[in-house]
């Protein structure tokens, strides 16, 4: 029997991923701050699947709280699918935005993921296997259409995920992030705006599943609502060509006039 823990599990895209890996005959370490909702959901998987849940109450950007979540994934039983999805968005311009709300989102989005991959990623190499799912957001491809540094922060999630996966894929680790686009959750809520302004807004159910499907086939990047894997493809096909210039030791001609 094979653990995941998931980050944000108490509603939203985390809550999905343990019905569905719960499902599926994982045990689940689920972690949040919701501690009802946390003990509800554990309850309710618990006699759904006969799975075994361990719930951690935690506020990711308090380093003392995080640290027993970090501990979990260097202990044993070993933590067989981490779920990076905890996250917050934080609405306005960069220029107004107050400098302690955009420390908080760093710590959410940026340096929790970063350290919770850090903690899991050790065991996973020296056992040569395991995976890491990394929710990020389709906006980490189109940072202009977003204000602020929520983007640039899911920028950070994605780059991770194709470096981290450069790294560990031969050791027999399996990196995935995932890239939502408009999803029904609270996270717009929370960050003071109004999914119902929001223009075709994805079920929470139907991405997952998505994902998930994604994961079955290891992919690295699985982007839901694109309808046509070329598209991707292409875009990868594109950087590769852009890439293929790096390494020229002199300035392109067009800036040497």
């Amino acid at each position: 029997m094979t653990t995941a823990l998931i980050t944000g599990a108490s509603s939203g895209i985390g809550s999905v991923y343990a019905r569905r890996l719960a499902a599926r005959g994982h045990d689940l370490v689920l972690v949040a701050r919701a501690t009802e909702r946390l003990n509800a959901l554990a309850t309710e998987l618990c006699q759904s699947h006969g799975v075994a849940i361990e719930v951690i109450t935690a506020d990711l950007i308090d380093g003392a709280q995080l640290e027993p979540v970090l501990q979990r994934l260097r202990s044993a039983p070993p933590i067989d699918i981490l779920v990076n999805n905890a996250g917050a968005g934080l609405i306005g311009d960069f220029a107004a935005a107050d400098p302690m709300e955009m420390h908080k989102l760093l710590q959410l989005n940026v340096l929790a993921p970063t350290l919770l991959a850090s903690a899991v990623i050790g065991g996973m190499v020296e056992r040569g296997s395991g995976s890491i799912i990394n929710i990020a957001s389709v906006l980490a491809l189109l940072p202009e259409y977003a204000h602020g540094i929520y983007a640039a922060t899911k920028s950070y999630v994605l780059t991770l995920s194709q470096s981290l996966a450069a790294e560990v894929a031969s050791k027999g680790v399996y990196v995935q992030a995932v890239l939502p686009a408009a999803t029904r959750t609270e996270i717009y809520e929370r960050a003071g705006g109004d999914i119902s302004k929001v223009p075709d807004v994805m079920e929470v159910d139907d991405l997952v599943d998505a994902a998930l499907v994604g994961f079955d086939r290891k992919e690295l990047v699985t982007i839901p609502p694109v309808p046509d894997v070329a598209a991707w493809e292409a875009f990868e096909q594109a950087r590769g060509v852009l890439a293929s210039g790096f390494s020229n030791s002199t300035p392109a001609a067009r800036y040497r006039s």
